[in-house]
């Protein structure tokens, strides 16, 4: 959060074309974890309890006994759990790398995020270890359209199991732009009323409503085009949700702990803790519990985190599924914030159906949708699914190790063009 000492040709708050540069040199270098992973091991409770932070009971992830005997043969983590694990694989930088690495190009520019997308391997089980090494694979400057121009910086996060073998890439895109030219935004206005008792048993009524696919196998063959999937709601969203959320998803941002402990690292990063009314410093996070600090930042209430709907998005897909079948791509896009008081309806269609590599695959249309019609988060994924006469192949990972996924990842971006 700190500022940092620049080139004088660099201006804070402005994009210029030394910061883009100079973020370039950070291609393919590993930038160490600032905080400890939620998680060590994958453990039942650990798992547990992040399903149900995001309203999933499903036995594959929260009963150690019905998953031995599906074909995983033990439990399996769901696939967004990778945010809670991750022991840091960056090797320890030296004094060139950590000037490298010291500070933010793009300080004193607005920074949003455009898109995460993730491809799963091979699954988490239970017991298993997870490394996460991080690297910045892509810059590309790019015309806004509110005017001027921007910079999308793109940061991968690659996890391996506990065996050493790649799990999964997290792989996520911000947009840095100058300030003058991202106020000119449209604001979003925001009308809550209160829930009649009818609107609410509707929404109890499509909850009571919701099936999982489970141990009965969904077969390529019988899904066609335009097939639809059981939506799934989540909300109306209370901050008792985000708390719960937080219970499995641990904090992310800011390091764990709380009194003493939090008292420490607010000392070495003050930043981090901005003071409220009474003048106490808290965490930045909790414009997303409370409504007086999004207000304070130019919000109208408080909102969840687009973690918590890529989560929903994979629980959509993973009840019509299955438990033989396996989520292999998710991208999304967050585009509007999801208010406290609001409710998601998450969707899905069908819209192609492939065979390749000995792979089965369906491509989806995914999104979420909020009461007032808006799309706040659209998506795509990819699910490989059984037929009658073979299970799912597992996909192969690009490259074997990180390193390879690294150089591969930069061969994707273009080395940042």
């Amino acid at each position: 959060m700190a500022d940092i000492d620049k080139p004088q040709t660099e201006q804070y708050g402005v994009l210029t074309d030394e910061a883009i540069d100079r973020s370039r040199l950070r291609l393919g270098v590993p930038q160490p974890q600032l905080n400890p992973p939620h998680n060590y091991e994958v453990t039942a409770d650990g798992v547990r309890h992040f399903a149900y932070g995001y309203g999933d009971d499903n036995p594959l992830y929260c009963d150690p006994g019905y998953a031995a005997g599906t074909h995983w043969g033990s439990l399996i983590a769901p696939p967004n759990f990778l945010y809670t694990m991750g022991e840091d694989a960056a090797p320890k930088p030296d004094l060139e790398t950590k000037a490298l690495l010291k500070g933010d190009p793009f300080a004193g520019l607005g920074s949003y995020q455009a898109a995460m997308e993730f491809e799963w391997w091979r699954p988490l089980r239970l017991n298993d270890r997870c490394k996460v090494l991080q690297a910045q694979v892509g810059v590309q400057p790019k015309p806004s359209r509110f005017g001027g121009r921007t910079v999308h910086i793109t940061h991968d996060y690659l996890y391996t199991d506990g065996r050493g073998q790649m799990h999964a890439v997290r792989r996520g895109t911000w947009i840095n732009a100058e300030r003058h030219t991202s106020r000119d935004r449209a604001k979003e206005k925001l009308k809550q009323n209160p829930y009649t008792d009818e609107q609410i048993a509707e929404i109890d009524t499509a909850y009571a409503a919701e099936t999982r696919r489970g141990a009965e196998p969904r077969y390529f063959e019988d899904v066609r085009v335009g097939d639809h999937l059981q939506p799934r709601v989540k909300g109306p969203l209370t901050t008792t949700d985000v708390v719960v959320w937080h219970l499995g998803w641990g904090m992310q941002l800011t390091p764990p702990g709380a009194f003493g402990i939090a008292a420490r690292i607010r000392h070495k990063a003050p930043g981090l803790y901005p003071r409220n009314h009474l003048n106490i410093p808290d965490t930045v996070q909790r414009l997303h519990w409370e409504p007086e600090r999004a207000r304070e930042l130019g919000l109208p209430n408080s909102y969840d985190y687009g973690g918590m709907r890529e989560t929903w998005l994979t629980h959509l897909i993973t009840d019509w599924m299955g438990d033989d079948g396996w989520l292999w791509k998710l991208r999304c896009e967050h585009r509007k914030f999801n208010y406290i008081g609001d409710v998601t309806w998450v969707r899905g269609k069908v819209v192609d159906k492939r065979q390749a590599n000995e792979r089965n695959e369906v491509h989806l249309k995914v999104w979420c949708e909020n009461q007032r019609g808006e799309t706040s988060t659209p998506g795509t994924a990819v699910v490989l699914l059984p037929t009658r006469d073979h299970p799912v192949t597992l996909p192969v990972p690009p490259a074997a190790d990180l390193d390879g996924m690294i150089t591969h990842e930069l061969s994707r971006f273009s080395i940042g063009g």
